[in-house]
Protein backbone atom coordinates (compact mmCIF):
# COMPACT_ATOMS: atom_id res chain seq x y z
CA UNK A 1 0.00 0.00 0.00
CA UNK A 2 1.33 3.41 -0.98
CA UNK A 3 2.54 5.60 1.92
CA UNK A 4 0.97 9.02 1.42
CA UNK A 5 3.42 10.70 3.80
CA UNK A 6 6.09 10.58 1.10
CA UNK A 7 3.89 11.94 -1.70
CA UNK A 8 1.84 14.77 -0.19
CA UNK A 9 3.06 18.23 0.75
CA UNK A 10 0.97 19.68 3.59
CA UNK A 11 0.39 23.42 3.43
CA UNK A 12 1.53 25.07 6.70
CA UNK A 13 -1.69 27.07 7.15
CA UNK A 14 -5.20 26.50 8.43
CA UNK A 15 -8.65 26.26 6.88
CA UNK A 16 -10.28 29.66 6.30
CA UNK A 17 -13.78 29.83 7.80
CA UNK A 18 -14.60 33.52 8.24
CA UNK A 19 -15.17 36.27 5.64
CA UNK A 20 -12.59 38.45 7.41
CA UNK A 21 -9.99 35.71 6.89
CA UNK A 22 -10.81 35.58 3.19
CA UNK A 23 -10.38 39.35 2.94
CA UNK A 24 -7.10 39.25 4.86
CA UNK A 25 -5.76 36.61 2.46
CA UNK A 26 -6.80 38.68 -0.55
CA UNK A 27 -9.37 36.11 -1.63
CA UNK A 28 -12.34 38.50 -1.31
CA UNK A 29 -12.52 42.30 -1.67
CA UNK A 30 -12.80 44.28 1.55
CA UNK A 31 -15.83 46.20 0.26
CA UNK A 32 -17.75 42.91 0.05
CA UNK A 33 -17.19 42.07 3.71
CA UNK A 34 -20.62 43.21 5.04
CA UNK A 35 -22.46 41.15 2.42
CA UNK A 36 -20.22 38.15 2.98
CA UNK A 37 -20.90 38.30 6.70
CA UNK A 38 -24.61 37.99 5.87
CA UNK A 39 -23.91 35.00 3.64
CA UNK A 40 -21.79 33.39 6.38
CA UNK A 41 -24.61 33.77 8.89
CA UNK A 42 -26.68 31.39 6.76
CA UNK A 43 -24.27 29.20 4.79
CA UNK A 44 -21.04 27.57 5.97
CA UNK A 45 -17.63 28.65 4.69
CA UNK A 46 -14.49 26.50 4.63
CA UNK A 47 -11.53 26.87 2.28
CA UNK A 48 -8.69 24.45 2.97
CA UNK A 49 -5.05 25.44 2.41
CA UNK A 50 -4.90 23.09 -0.58
CA UNK A 51 -7.81 24.90 -2.25
CA UNK A 52 -6.75 28.41 -1.19
CA UNK A 53 -3.39 27.84 -2.88
CA UNK A 54 -5.16 27.27 -6.21
CA UNK A 55 -6.99 30.60 -6.23
CA UNK A 56 -5.56 33.51 -8.21
CA UNK A 57 -6.48 36.59 -6.12
CA UNK A 58 -5.75 38.85 -9.11
CA UNK A 59 -8.35 37.13 -11.29
CA UNK A 60 -11.91 38.29 -10.49
CA UNK A 61 -13.22 35.41 -12.63
CA UNK A 62 -11.06 32.69 -11.10
CA UNK A 63 -12.95 29.37 -11.54
CA UNK A 64 -11.68 27.94 -8.26
CA UNK A 65 -12.76 31.02 -6.30
CA UNK A 66 -16.25 30.86 -7.84
CA UNK A 67 -16.71 27.40 -6.34
CA UNK A 68 -15.56 28.17 -2.78
CA UNK A 69 -15.48 31.91 -2.05
CA UNK A 70 -18.89 33.26 -0.97
CA UNK A 71 -20.65 35.90 -3.03
CA UNK A 72 -23.37 38.44 -2.31
CA UNK A 73 -25.31 36.74 -5.12
CA UNK A 74 -26.06 33.95 -2.63
CA UNK A 75 -28.40 36.31 -0.79
CA UNK A 76 -30.74 36.36 -3.81
CA UNK A 77 -33.05 33.35 -3.94
CA UNK A 78 -35.29 32.58 -6.90
CA UNK A 79 -38.92 31.53 -6.49
CA UNK A 80 -38.22 28.04 -7.84
CA UNK A 81 -35.28 27.41 -5.48
CA UNK A 82 -35.97 25.17 -2.49
CA UNK A 83 -34.04 24.19 0.68
CA UNK A 84 -34.35 20.52 -0.36
CA UNK A 85 -34.21 20.86 -4.15
CA UNK A 86 -33.89 17.16 -5.03
CA UNK A 87 -36.45 15.95 -2.48
CA UNK A 88 -34.26 13.94 -0.11
CA UNK A 89 -36.76 14.39 2.72
CA UNK A 90 -39.61 12.95 0.67
CA UNK A 91 -37.62 9.73 0.19
CA UNK A 92 -36.23 9.41 3.72
CA UNK A 93 -37.94 6.56 5.62
CA UNK A 94 -35.65 7.00 8.66
CA UNK A 95 -33.11 9.63 9.66
CA UNK A 96 -29.91 9.37 7.62
CA UNK A 97 -31.36 7.22 4.83
CA UNK A 98 -32.64 8.30 1.41
CA UNK A 99 -34.23 5.41 -0.50
CA UNK A 100 -35.02 6.82 -3.93
CA UNK A 101 -34.18 3.81 -6.11
CA UNK A 102 -35.00 0.17 -5.30
CA UNK A 103 -31.48 -1.29 -5.19
CA UNK A 104 -29.55 1.47 -3.40
CA UNK A 105 -29.75 3.99 -0.59
CA UNK A 106 -27.92 7.12 0.44
CA UNK A 107 -26.54 6.86 3.97
CA UNK A 108 -25.88 10.40 5.27
CA UNK A 109 -23.37 9.79 8.04
CA UNK A 110 -22.05 13.30 8.62
CA UNK A 111 -23.06 16.90 8.01
CA UNK A 112 -19.61 18.47 7.76
CA UNK A 113 -17.22 18.86 4.83
CA UNK A 114 -13.58 19.77 4.31
CA UNK A 115 -14.77 22.63 2.08
CA UNK A 116 -18.21 24.12 1.48
CA UNK A 117 -19.20 24.55 -2.14
CA UNK A 118 -21.19 27.67 -2.97
CA UNK A 119 -23.58 25.65 -5.18
CA UNK A 120 -24.24 22.81 -2.72
CA UNK A 121 -27.77 21.38 -2.93
CA UNK A 122 -27.57 20.44 0.77
CA UNK A 123 -26.28 23.85 1.85
CA UNK A 124 -29.19 24.33 4.25
CA UNK A 125 -28.27 21.11 6.09
CA UNK A 126 -24.47 21.08 6.42
CA UNK A 127 -21.88 23.06 8.33
CA UNK A 128 -21.41 24.54 11.80
CA UNK A 129 -24.55 24.75 13.89
CA UNK A 130 -25.99 21.62 12.28
CA UNK A 131 -25.80 18.12 13.76
CA UNK A 132 -22.25 16.92 13.06
CA UNK A 133 -22.98 13.19 12.76
CA UNK A 134 -25.90 10.84 13.18
CA UNK A 135 -26.68 10.02 16.78
CA UNK A 136 -26.01 6.45 17.88
CA UNK A 137 -29.73 5.76 17.88
CA UNK A 138 -30.26 7.19 14.41
CA UNK A 139 -27.25 5.28 13.09
CA UNK A 140 -28.58 2.00 14.46
CA UNK A 141 -32.04 2.70 13.04
CA UNK A 142 -30.49 3.37 9.63
CA UNK A 143 -28.59 0.08 9.75
CA UNK A 144 -31.77 -1.72 10.80
CA UNK A 145 -33.58 -0.26 7.78
CA UNK A 146 -30.83 -1.48 5.43
CA UNK A 147 -30.90 -4.94 7.02
CA UNK A 148 -34.68 -5.14 6.65
CA UNK A 149 -34.64 -4.34 2.92
CA UNK A 150 -33.00 -7.17 1.02
CA UNK A 151 -33.35 -5.30 -2.28
CA UNK A 152 -30.60 -2.87 -1.20
CA UNK A 153 -27.48 -3.95 -3.11
CA UNK A 154 -25.49 -0.70 -2.82
CA UNK A 155 -25.05 1.76 0.03
CA UNK A 156 -23.79 5.23 -0.90
CA UNK A 157 -22.05 7.02 1.96
CA UNK A 158 -22.58 10.75 1.70
CA UNK A 159 -23.41 13.71 3.90
CA UNK A 160 -21.54 16.01 4.30
CA UNK A 161 -18.35 14.22 3.37
CA UNK A 162 -17.91 10.75 4.88
CA UNK A 163 -14.12 10.94 4.55
CA UNK A 164 -14.19 13.59 7.29
CA UNK A 165 -14.75 10.70 9.70
CA UNK A 166 -11.74 9.17 11.40
CA UNK A 167 -10.29 5.93 9.99
CA UNK A 168 -11.41 4.18 13.18
CA UNK A 169 -15.03 5.28 12.74
CA UNK A 170 -15.04 4.54 9.01
CA UNK A 171 -13.70 1.08 9.73
CA UNK A 172 -16.61 0.48 12.11
CA UNK A 173 -19.15 1.68 9.52
CA UNK A 174 -17.65 -0.49 6.78
CA UNK A 175 -17.64 -3.51 9.09
CA UNK A 176 -21.30 -2.95 9.98
CA UNK A 177 -22.28 -2.76 6.30
CA UNK A 178 -20.16 -5.77 5.33
CA UNK A 179 -22.11 -7.89 7.82
CA UNK A 180 -25.34 -7.31 5.86
CA UNK A 181 -25.45 -10.16 3.34
CA UNK A 182 -27.36 -8.37 0.59
CA UNK A 183 -25.12 -5.27 0.61
CA UNK A 184 -22.43 -5.91 -1.99
CA UNK A 185 -21.18 -2.41 -2.88
CA UNK A 186 -20.32 0.61 -0.76
CA UNK A 187 -19.79 3.83 -2.69
CA UNK A 188 -18.29 6.89 -1.00
CA UNK A 189 -18.95 10.40 -2.32
CA UNK A 190 -16.14 12.77 -1.41
CA UNK A 191 -14.24 15.94 -2.19
CA UNK A 192 -11.51 15.11 0.34
CA UNK A 193 -8.95 13.78 -2.19
CA UNK A 194 -8.85 17.21 -3.84
CA UNK A 195 -9.69 19.47 -0.88
CA UNK A 196 -7.68 17.83 1.90
CA UNK A 197 -5.65 15.04 0.26
CA UNK A 198 -3.46 14.41 3.30
CA UNK A 199 -6.47 12.73 4.92
CA UNK A 200 -6.08 9.85 2.45
CA UNK A 201 -3.62 8.04 4.70
CA UNK A 202 -2.60 4.41 4.94
CA UNK A 203 -5.01 4.05 7.87
CA UNK A 204 -7.86 5.66 5.93
CA UNK A 205 -7.36 3.38 2.95
CA UNK A 206 -7.18 0.31 5.19
CA UNK A 207 -10.47 1.37 6.80
CA UNK A 208 -12.20 1.50 3.42
CA UNK A 209 -11.13 -1.96 2.30
CA UNK A 210 -13.05 -4.76 3.93
CA UNK A 211 -13.89 -8.30 2.91
CA UNK A 212 -17.45 -8.83 1.80
CA UNK A 213 -18.16 -5.58 -0.05
CA UNK A 214 -16.65 -3.80 -3.04
CA UNK A 215 -15.63 -0.25 -2.12
CA UNK A 216 -15.83 2.52 -4.71
CA UNK A 217 -14.98 6.21 -4.30
CA UNK A 218 -16.75 8.89 -6.32
CA UNK A 219 -14.59 12.01 -6.52
CA UNK A 220 -16.24 15.42 -6.84
CA UNK A 221 -14.13 17.88 -8.84
CA UNK A 222 -15.21 20.60 -11.26
CA UNK A 223 -12.01 22.01 -12.75
CA UNK A 224 -8.78 20.40 -13.89
CA UNK A 225 -6.76 22.71 -11.61
CA UNK A 226 -8.25 20.82 -8.67
CA UNK A 227 -6.33 17.74 -9.82
CA UNK A 228 -3.12 18.91 -8.15
CA UNK A 229 -0.09 16.65 -7.67
CA UNK A 230 -1.27 16.04 -4.11
CA UNK A 231 -4.79 15.18 -5.27
CA UNK A 232 -3.45 12.87 -7.96
CA UNK A 233 -1.25 11.13 -5.38
CA UNK A 234 -4.22 10.64 -3.05
CA UNK A 235 -6.32 9.15 -5.86
CA UNK A 236 -3.44 6.94 -6.99
CA UNK A 237 -3.08 5.60 -3.44
CA UNK A 238 -6.77 4.62 -3.38
CA UNK A 239 -6.69 3.04 -6.82
CA UNK A 240 -3.39 1.23 -6.25
CA UNK A 241 -4.95 -0.26 -3.11
CA UNK A 242 -7.73 -1.75 -5.23
CA UNK A 243 -10.42 0.90 -4.69
CA UNK A 244 -11.83 1.95 -8.10
CA UNK A 245 -12.89 5.55 -8.62
CA UNK A 246 -15.47 7.41 -10.67
CA UNK A 247 -16.08 11.14 -10.91
CA UNK A 248 -18.96 13.51 -10.46
CA UNK A 249 -18.92 17.09 -11.67
CA UNK A 250 -21.43 19.93 -11.53
CA UNK A 251 -21.80 22.10 -14.62
CA UNK A 252 -21.20 25.62 -13.32
CA UNK A 253 -21.40 28.98 -15.05
CA UNK A 254 -18.01 30.65 -15.11
CA UNK A 255 -16.24 27.51 -13.87
CA UNK A 256 -16.49 24.79 -16.50
CA UNK A 257 -19.31 25.73 -18.88
CA UNK A 258 -17.34 25.37 -22.10
CA UNK A 259 -16.14 22.29 -24.03
CA UNK A 260 -12.44 23.08 -23.66
CA UNK A 261 -12.55 23.26 -19.85
CA UNK A 262 -14.60 20.09 -19.49
CA UNK A 263 -12.38 18.31 -22.01
CA UNK A 264 -9.33 19.09 -19.87
CA UNK A 265 -11.11 17.93 -16.71
CA UNK A 266 -12.45 14.68 -18.14
CA UNK A 267 -9.10 13.82 -19.68
CA UNK A 268 -7.49 14.65 -16.34
CA UNK A 269 -9.80 12.17 -14.62
CA UNK A 270 -8.98 9.40 -17.08
CA UNK A 271 -5.25 10.10 -16.82
CA UNK A 272 -5.71 9.56 -13.05
CA UNK A 273 -7.54 6.26 -13.78
CA UNK A 274 -10.85 7.79 -12.67
CA UNK A 275 -13.82 7.03 -14.93
CA UNK A 276 -15.99 10.11 -15.61
CA UNK A 277 -19.46 9.24 -14.33
CA UNK A 278 -21.88 12.15 -13.87
CA UNK A 279 -22.00 15.72 -15.12
CA UNK A 280 -24.81 17.25 -13.06
CA UNK A 281 -26.98 20.14 -14.12
CA UNK A 282 -27.01 22.56 -11.19
CA UNK A 283 -29.77 21.90 -8.67
CA UNK A 284 -32.33 24.53 -7.63
CA UNK A 285 -30.71 25.29 -4.27
CA UNK A 286 -31.34 28.74 -2.72
CA UNK A 287 -28.95 31.47 -3.83
CA UNK A 288 -27.26 29.48 -6.59
CA UNK A 289 -28.84 30.86 -9.76
CA UNK A 290 -25.69 32.86 -10.61
CA UNK A 291 -23.83 29.55 -10.97
CA UNK A 292 -26.42 27.58 -12.94
CA UNK A 293 -26.34 27.21 -16.69
CA UNK A 294 -29.30 26.35 -18.89
CA UNK A 295 -30.04 22.74 -19.77
CA UNK A 296 -29.58 23.70 -23.42
CA UNK A 297 -26.05 24.91 -22.68
CA UNK A 298 -25.22 21.58 -21.06
CA UNK A 299 -26.55 19.71 -24.07
CA UNK A 300 -24.49 21.87 -26.43
CA UNK A 301 -21.34 21.17 -24.43
CA UNK A 302 -22.00 17.43 -24.37
CA UNK A 303 -22.59 17.48 -28.11
CA UNK A 304 -19.22 19.20 -28.57
CA UNK A 305 -17.46 16.72 -26.28
CA UNK A 306 -18.85 13.75 -28.20
CA UNK A 307 -16.74 14.59 -31.22
CA UNK A 308 -13.58 15.76 -29.52
CA UNK A 309 -12.71 13.34 -26.71
CA UNK A 310 -12.44 9.59 -26.20
CA UNK A 311 -15.45 7.61 -25.06
CA UNK A 312 -13.56 6.96 -21.83
CA UNK A 313 -13.86 10.69 -21.12
CA UNK A 314 -17.64 10.96 -21.62
CA UNK A 315 -19.74 11.56 -18.49
CA UNK A 316 -23.51 11.21 -18.39
CA UNK A 317 -25.17 14.64 -18.32
CA UNK A 318 -28.02 14.33 -15.81
CA UNK A 319 -30.62 16.46 -14.10
CA UNK A 320 -32.28 15.71 -10.76
CA UNK A 321 -36.05 16.12 -10.97
CA UNK A 322 -37.20 18.41 -8.14
CA UNK A 323 -39.34 16.76 -5.50
CA UNK A 324 -37.45 13.51 -5.08
CA UNK A 325 -38.21 11.84 -8.41
CA UNK A 326 -34.61 10.95 -9.24
CA UNK A 327 -32.12 11.86 -11.92
CA UNK A 328 -32.54 11.35 -15.65
CA UNK A 329 -30.17 11.69 -18.62
CA UNK A 330 -30.48 15.21 -20.02
CA UNK A 331 -29.20 14.50 -23.50
CA UNK A 332 -28.51 15.52 -26.10
CA UNK A 333 -30.54 13.00 -28.09
CA UNK A 334 -29.02 11.96 -31.40
CA UNK A 335 -31.99 9.93 -32.64
CA UNK A 336 -35.48 10.90 -33.76
CA UNK A 337 -38.24 9.03 -35.56
CA UNK A 338 -38.40 9.57 -39.31
CA UNK A 339 -41.77 8.42 -40.70
CA UNK A 340 -41.78 6.75 -44.11
CA UNK A 341 -44.33 7.66 -46.78
CA UNK A 342 -45.44 5.88 -49.95
CA UNK A 343 -45.46 7.50 -53.37
CA UNK A 344 -49.04 8.72 -52.83
CA UNK A 345 -48.01 10.25 -49.46
CA UNK A 346 -49.67 7.58 -47.34
CA UNK A 347 -47.75 7.00 -44.12
CA UNK A 348 -45.98 3.66 -44.13
CA UNK A 349 -45.98 1.27 -41.20
CA UNK A 350 -42.21 1.21 -41.45
CA UNK A 351 -40.35 3.62 -39.21
CA UNK A 352 -36.81 4.79 -39.76
CA UNK A 353 -34.61 6.73 -37.38
CA UNK A 354 -32.95 10.02 -38.13
CA UNK A 355 -29.45 9.99 -36.60
CA UNK A 356 -27.18 13.03 -36.25
CA UNK A 357 -23.46 12.27 -36.01
CA UNK A 358 -20.91 14.29 -34.05
CA UNK A 359 -20.17 16.44 -37.10
CA UNK A 360 -23.84 17.42 -37.40
CA UNK A 361 -24.50 15.31 -40.49
CA UNK A 362 -27.85 13.50 -40.73
CA UNK A 363 -28.19 9.79 -41.53
CA UNK A 364 -31.26 7.57 -41.87
CA UNK A 365 -31.18 4.21 -40.13
CA UNK A 366 -33.29 1.52 -41.83
CA UNK A 367 -36.39 0.06 -40.18
CA UNK A 368 -36.29 -3.29 -38.46
CA UNK A 369 -36.81 -6.29 -40.76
Amino acid sequence: MRDMRSSITIQPTTTLREPAELVARGLAPVEDLPALEKVASRYAIAVTPEVAALIDPDDPLDPIARQYIPSADELVAQANEKPDPIGDDARSPVAGIVHRYPDRVLFKLVHVCAVYCRFCFRREMVGPGKATTLSEGAYNNALAYIRAHSEIWEVILTGGDPLMLSPRRLSEVMADLAQIDHVKVVRIHSRVPVAEPQRISVKMIAALKIEGVATWVSLHANHVRELTPNARAACAALIDAGIPMVSQTVLLRGVNDDPETLEALMRGFVECRIKPYYLHHGDLAPGTSHLRTTLARGQDIMRALRGRVSGLCQPDFVVDIPGGHGKVPAGPNYLSVEKSFSADREQSAETRYRIVDYCGDVHLYPPAP
